[in-house]
């Protein structure tokens, strides 16, 4: 199966693996499960969830990770200042990159932000250079659209 379809099949997927009925905790871990089961490139899939000043550890697939990042560092800081999704193809080339395992070549971040308020943001690595593309960001970005829509976090987000 492409690249292609994986996402294709995991976008059809998605309504049964994040119904909106569960606690939010349970959907980001479950959609961690199949991002990181699905995609045999991606190296670590997680999210960081915001706390009003910085991004903390929150549910993922993969080596253990930075527990706290401020917005003023690396990739994940970066996407959630903006509020816009960063792709790397290189991290090592990127200034001020966290090196939470260094074997990881490439990252794509994408943030999630629901009426305006930012809720955190979807990190993905790679062991492989370039990993991630427009086509990555794209199929992300829309899973991450659909999750914010069913997905009910609490006020304090």
């Amino acid at each position: 199966m492409t690249k292609e379809e994986t996402y294709r099949q995991l976008f059809a997927d998605l309504p049964h693996v994040i119904d909106g009925k569960n606690h939010y905790l349970t959907s980001l871990a479950n959609l961690c499960a199949e991002l990181k089961e699905r995609f045999p490139s991606f190296s670590w899939a997680g999210f960081y969830l915001f706390d009003g000043t910085k991004l903390f550890l929150g549910s993922f697939q993969g080596k253990p990770a930075c527990e706290l990042i401020t917005l003023d560092r690396g990739v994940c800081g970066k996407a959630a200042r903006a509020r816009h999704t960063v792709v790397v193809a290189d991290v090592h080339a990127f200034p001020g990159h966290i090196a939470c395992d260094s074997g990881s070549r490439s990252e794509i971040v994408v943030p999630m932000v629901k009426d305006g308020r930012l809720i955190g943001v979807l990190d993905v690595d790679s062991y492989a250079y370039g990993n991630f593309d427009k086509s990555d960001k794209n199929h992300l970005e829309r899973i991450i659209a659909y999750f914010l829509e069913v997905v009910i976090f609490p006020a304090s987000f």
